[in-house]
């Protein structure tokens, strides 16, 4: 099988959304999903993958390169700013494999990245000169994580909804999206978000059986490695931490 569109899908609204709207473009058979498994998911996102999946008729694969907690104890740290050890480790340097691997077999193709300007300031600026509808080299659009032998393969990046915004989301998928969002997530990626604020991730904790193991899988860890997952002055001085090596 060849395919002319990757798009990577985290179950999230706007990879969700990448995939919809290559639909409109593409034949389903054209098109093939990339699910980066971190061992770190809501049972809800597994299953939401798989609907992906069915709803839309294309094929999605999984690879996994480890787990956010082994990856957080390797680190001494919890993922956070210039250290997204996480996302680097587990879902870029896995999806850059899987293309070279891809390019040698098949030849080149798109990748269709859900990324939007609206989410961040550092997206904006990153992505201020690029345009919805061209495309790119990998090492373009992320220098530091994709090399450029991609490009010379033929792999080339397109950011298609980078000027949407969360509505335009919400519209083109029509009420298809992860059920977190109407529980009150802002966003659906790990369980919880070790970057996230301490909001997410008090409320990913509280929110149900598998959110209330997360929350004691992540303070052994927590113990073991002498950090605390909480980052803001309220959300230490609620739920405990500051350096636990200096606590004892």
């Amino acid at each position: 099988m060849t395919y002319k569109i990757v798009v990577p899908i985290s179950g999230g609204k706007d990879s969700q959304a990448c995939l919809k709207l290559a639909l409109l473009h593409h034949l389903p058979d054209d098109i093939l999903g990339l699910f980066c498994d971190t061992k770190f998911e809501h049972p809800d996102t597994y299953a939401h993958v798989l609907r992906i999946a069915n709803l839309y008729d294309v094929k999605i694969v999984t690879v996994n390169g480890g787990d956010v907690l082994s990856e957080c104890e390797r680190y001494r740290r919890f993922p956070g700013g210039g250290a997204r050890h996480c996302t680097d480790t587990l879902k870029i340097r896995e999806s850059r494999i899987f293309y070279k691997a891809m390019a040698e077999a098949q030849g080149g193709f798109e990748v269709w990245y859900g990324m939007r300007s609206e989410e961040s300031s550092d997206r904006k600026l990153r992505y201020l000169e690029k345009l919805p509808q061209d495309l790119y080299c990998p090492h373009e659009i992320m220098p530091r994580k994709y090399p450029k032998y991609l490009g010379k393969m033929g792999v080339r990046f397109r950011l298609p909804i980078l000027d949407w915004g969360k509505g335009d989301v919400f519209e083109l998928l029509n009420g298809e999206e992860h059920p977190h969002y109407a529980e009150g997530f802002d966003r659906v990626d790990c369980f919880p978000c070790l970057m996230a604020n301490d909001k997410h991730k008090a409320k990913a904790f509280a929110y149900d059986e598998f959110g209330a193991q997360q929350r004691d899988r992540v303070m052994d860890l927590s113990r073991l490695i002498g950090k605390s997952v909480w980052t803001s002055k309220a959300g230490i001085a609620e739920h405990g931490g500051g350096c636990l090596i200096c606590s004892i």
